[in-house]
C-alpha cells in the first residue's frame, strides 16, 4: 500500500516504486549491481579472445608483428579519439540527467550516437581495404605481402575481435537512442530518477574500455 501511495503521486521526475523494493534507493542499488554483474560478463567474454590472442601470438609472433604492421594506424587511432571523447559525452549526459536537464541529455547522447556511427564508418573503410588485400580468416586469407604461417590466425582474431566490439557498439547505440527519445518526450530524467542514463552510459564506457584494449594489441604491439 505504502508503495502504490508513493506511486500514485509521484512527479514525473521519480520514477516508479516496485513492490519488491523497500524503497527507491534499494531498486537503484539493485539496478546498479544487475548492471555490474552484466558488465562483468561482457569482460569475461572479451578476456577470452585476449587470451586466445596471447597464445597464437606467443605460437606466430613473427606473423603477428608482420601482420598488424598491415593495419591502417591513423584509422585506428581515429576511431581510439572518436570513442574517448564519446565516452566523455556519454559521462556529462550523466550529470544534466542529475540536474533535470533533460534537454541537454538528449544532447550528449546525441553526439554520443554520432561518434558511434562514425567510428562504424571508419571499421566498414577499414574493413573494405582487408577484403580488397584478401587480408581475411582463415582459409580465405589471400594477402600476398604477408604469406608467413599464422597470419590467417591474426586476422581471424582481428575480424572476431573488432566484429564483436562493432555489435557491442551497435547495442549500446539502441540503448542511448532510446534513452534520448526518453528524455525528448518524457523529460523525466532527474535528481531522483536518472539511474536508467547512468546504467546507460555504464555499458558505453565498456564499449570503450574494450577498445582501449583491442587498439594496441592489434595495431600497436
Amino acid at each position: 500500500m505504502q508503495s502504490n501511495a508513493h506511486t500514485a503521486g509521484a512527479s514525473p521526475s521519480v520514477p516508479k516504486l516496485a513492490e519488491h523494493f523497500a524503497s527507491l534507493e534499494v531498486q537503484n542499488h539493485a539496478a546498479r549491481l544487475g548492471m555490474w554483474l552484466f558488465l562483468s560478463t561482457e569482460i569475461l567474454l572479451f578476456a577470452g579472445l585476449f587470451v586466445c590472442y596471447g597464445c597464437y601470438r606467443f605460437l606466430f609472433p613473427e606473423a603477428f608483428a608482420a601482420a598488424s604492421r598491415h593495419l591502417d594506424l591513423w584509422l585506428g587511432a581515429t576511431n581510439t579519439v572518436v570513442l574517448i571523447t564519446s565516452s566523455l559525452t556519454a559521462a556529462l549526459a550523466v550529470h544534466y540527467a542529475k540536474a533535470g536537464r533533460n534537454g541537454l541529455v538528449a544532447l550528449m547522447f546525441m553526439l554520443t550516437i554520432a561518434m558511434a556511427c562514425a567510428f562504424l564508418v571508419i571499421k566498414g573503410v577499414e574493413y573494405s581495404h582487408k577484403f580488397a588485400e584478401g587480408a581475411l580468416p582463415g582459409k580465405y586469407y589471400h594477402f600476398e605481402e604477408v604469406q608467413l604461417p599464422g597470419a590467417p590466425l591474426y586476422f581471424t582474431v582481428y575480424f572476431l575481435a573488432t566484429g564483436l566490439h562493432a555489435f557491442h557498439v551497435i547495442v549500446g547505440m539502441s540503448v542511448l537512442v532510446w534513452l534520448t527519445v526518453k528524455a525528448l518526450r518524457q523529460k523525466n530524467f532527474g535528481p531522483h530518477n536518472y539511474t536508467a542514463v547512468e546504467l546507460g552510459s555504464m555499458y558505453w564506457h565498456l564499449v570503450d574500455l574494450v577498445w582501449i584494449f583491442l587498439f594496441p594489441l592489434l595495431y600497436l604491439i
